[in-house]
């Protein structure tokens, strides 16, 4: 239904020419319609296989009859929605024209700032093979680095990463290949839990810098054409936020209901217990008593982090007011913290018995993907993230912000239950990071997962979890967020890949393309893309500085020294552990040189720098095309200038191969074969001699192979040990 060539042009610009005018051939382009706030220099280009338009002010004019869209903060934005449509319906359909038939063509404004959008460009909607980078939202071809501000980059010697820190690394980062900046929390906190115990939601941490700092860290960020999102930590605050203060001042406080509070139990003997036996994350009970009110309050993860009562639309309310704070400031969008365990289960209730025994259990059955759950994250999206109202199809995401939404969901592994989260038609968030890579090499105590000790995996399980997520949903909307590091989990070339001398460097680059190619928004976290190992197991305790560490050692601690009497105990298997799954590993500084502290600082640092920082920094990598650096920079640009790694449809080969993972990716302009050798023995991948054209595939990357070559023979692929390599076609007839 095309709707009638429209002439754009600012009317005021008396220094433009009175001809100056673009017009759209909307019989070749699909519908869209453009309105502006008023907002000064604003500019907004669009191609969409007919001529270019350029949008400079704030008037449209739709076939000789025009209207302004003025800064007018007495109407509604609801209001002004509704008032632009009837324009456009005057204009085009007359007054009785269908307003769904509208939207399902593209024609939405985003208030505040200028948008264009056409109907292929719908957010979160349905992903086909054909589908091109400019056919795509933003947030899907992204790749997203995250930082662990305190370890990135210290600007003023005081041995803490900081703001300015970062923004002097901007180019650094955008030479990577990133276009989003995401901040691991950088708000004010006492650091219980590093930054996410918050104290005030609106304030930037003195360690960190300022919220001028913070402004032209962003500034620098949009002047590169790059983005920057903030981690969003709701389920709990600090205990020293002002909330929580005047929660536990009184019972009788406006505040009191603000967090969860329950009364003590008592036994026959008249000892006072907590009100349920949930266990809490970093160990212990998940309560905390108050004696000043003589009542528990919950907390999933530290006593310093009490939970929010999702419940009261007052917490609701303050959260939202919040995410506006900074979505006003210029933030495009938020990593939300544990977001799927905010709705406890009704009543609270004992978690069943999964480690005899012990006096807490995990409890995760009753607080994670909780019964109002989606109705909260639903409301969030209509307060927040939504321009809402009746002009909106089920299958459109769309933020007044244009902002983007990834949410972590831990404790679930259910594709059905993260489903909720992200279908488009739920109108809730983007896509999720699910954990069943990241758990695969979990011990497992009881019913329980232990994070912190080693188990031994399989490349079977590891291609079953790649595989059921690659497939999943894709054409309801489904869309992955992936990764295989971040800061809570230790290195993946010491966990997945091998980071002896001989083979670190190609099994790195291994991980790096075994992660690019498999499609979805990327993720990856600060010193991934250097191949930055796990540090060495003759550290002590004292250098693990991570809460979960610290009290997990001290758990199995006191419990050795209790069966031993209070002797010493031998306690080296848990630092074997540690050494291999520990936090940790992910928190230490990053390694920009060769120089004193690998350049992170000029002061003490306020962790222990790696060890082998003088052969692994950026600096030298920077100059050697052969580096770990160099590898991803060439994958991530191979990504975006092939979009069938972004969105293609996937594959498996070879499923019953021990040693060689391989896939294939199609999309209707070309098709690709990923072999990976998750090993040092050589290994053969044998081709089915089917109706593929494997000849014609040409070798796009390696990490042993130069490009251009064609290294299969006949319907065989030979392998070196950790090898990897990138084949891509144009012939998919």
């Amino acid at each position: 239904m095309p709707f009638k060539a429209a002439s754009i042009q600012h009317p005021n610009d008396e220094t433009r020419s009175p001809n100056a005018t673009t017009t759209v051939d909307s019989a070749n382009s699909p519908a869209f319609l453009v309105v502006t706030q008023g907002l000064k220099n604003a500019f907004e280009k669009i191609d969409r296989g007919g001529e270019a338009a350029v949008l400079d002010g704030e008037a449209v004019i739709f076939d000789g009859g025009g209207f302004n869209s003025e800064d007018d903060s007495s109407l509604s934005q609801d209001a002004l929605v509704r008032q632009q449509l009837a324009i456009f319906r005057q204009v085009n359909e007359g007054p009785n024209a269908d307003t769904e038939e509208i939207v399902e063509l593209g024609f939405v404004w985003v208030l505040g700032r200028p948008r264009v959008f056409a109907s292929d460009e719908v957010w979160g909607g349905p992903t086909t093979s054909g589908t091109s980078p400019t056919d795509l939202p933003w947030w899907k071809t992204a790749v997203v680095y995250q930082i662990y501000p305190i370890s990135f980059f210290d600007s003023n010697g005081d041995g803490f990463g900081d703001l300015n820190g970062i923004a002097s690394k901007l180019d650094y980062l955008k030479d990577l290949g990133v276009d989003v900046l995401w901040l691991s929390p950088i708000y004010r906190s006492p650091l219980a839990d590093m930054g996410y115990d918050i104290s005030d939601y609106q304030d930037i941490d003195p360690r960190y810098g300022t919220l001028k700092d913070w402004d032209n860290l962003l500034h620098g960020v949009h002047e590169r054409g790059m983005k920057l999102i903030m981690d969003l930590v709701v389920n709990h605050s600090s205990d020293e936020h002002d909330w929580f203060t005047q929660s536990r001042s009184d019972k009788s406080n406006p505040k009191r209901d603000w967090y969860i509070w329950r009364p003590p139990k008592y036994d026959a003997a008249g000892v006072r217990h907590p009100p349920n036996n949930w266990k809490a994350v970093f160990q212990g009970s998940a309560w905390e008593y108050d004696a000043h009110t003589d009542e528990y309050y919950l907390h999933i993860y530290l006593p310093k982090q009490p939970d929010l009562n999702w419940d009261n639309p007052e917490v609701r309310e303050a959260v939202y007011r919040m995410m506006k704070f900074w979505l006003d400031r210029g933030c495009d969008g938020f990593r939300m913290d544990v977001i799927n365990i905010l709705s406890k289960a009704d009543g609270l209730p004992d978690a069943p018995i999964s480690v005899p025994g012990d006096a807490y259990q995990h409890a995760s059955i009753h607080f994670a993907n909780g019964p109002r759950v989606h109705e909260h994250i639903k409301e969030m999206h209509e307060k927040v993230l939504s321009i809402g109202g009746d002009i909106v199809p089920d299958d459109l995401t769309l933020s007044e912000y244009d902002a983007f939404t990834v949410g972590e969901t831990p404790f679930t592994h259910d594709a059905e239950e993260l489903a909720a989260y992200v279908l488009p038609k739920n109108k809730e968030l983007n896509m999720v990071f699910q954990f069943q890579v990241m758990d695969l090499d979990h011990a497992v105590q009881g019913q329980d997962q232990v994070p912190l000790i080693h188990k031994e995996w399989n490349l079977a399980q590891l291609k079953e979890i790649v595989t059921r997520w690659q497939t999943f949903k894709r054409d309801d909307g489904f869309w992955n967020a992936t990764f295989t590091e971040n800061h809570d989990h230790p290195r993946s070339v010491s966990r997945f890949g091998d980071d002896s001398d001989d083979w670190r460097v190609l099994s790195a680059k291994l991980l790096a393309l075994f992660q690019v190619t498999q499609g979805g928004t990327q993720f990856l976290f600060q010193g991934q893309e250097l191949g930055l190992k796990n540090f060495p197991r003759t550290w002590g305790i004292e250098e693990y500085k991570d809460v979960a560490s610290q009290n997990y050692w001290d758990k199995v601690s006191a419990q050795r020294k209790e069966i031993s009497g209070g002797k010493d105990v031998d306690m080296s298997d848990i630092l074997n552990d540690f050494a291999k799954k520990a936090r940790d590993h992910a928190r230490v500084p990053m390694q920009w040189n060769p120089n004193p502290n690998a350049g992170f600082t000029k002061a003490t640092p306020w962790m222990r720098v790696n060890e082998d920082y003088k052969a692994w920094n950026a600096e030298r990598q920077a100059g050697d095309e052969e580096s770990v650096l160099a590898f991803w920079k060439k994958v991530l640009k191979i990504r975006k200038e092939h979009p069938v790694l972004i969105s293609g449809e996937y594959e498996e080969i070879a499923h019953e191969h021990e040693q060689i993972f391989a896939w294939i990716r199609r999309s209707n302009e070309e098709w690709t074969l990923t072999v990976l050798n998750f090993g040092k023995a050589s290994a053969t991948l044998q081709l089915s001699s089917d109706s593929r054209p494997w000849s014609d595939l040409k070798l796009e990357i390696g990490n042993y192979h130069s490009t251009g070559e064609v290294p299969i023979a006949g319907d065989a692929v030979e392998l070196k040990g950790w090898e990897c390599r990138l084949y891509i076609s144009t012939n998919v007839n």
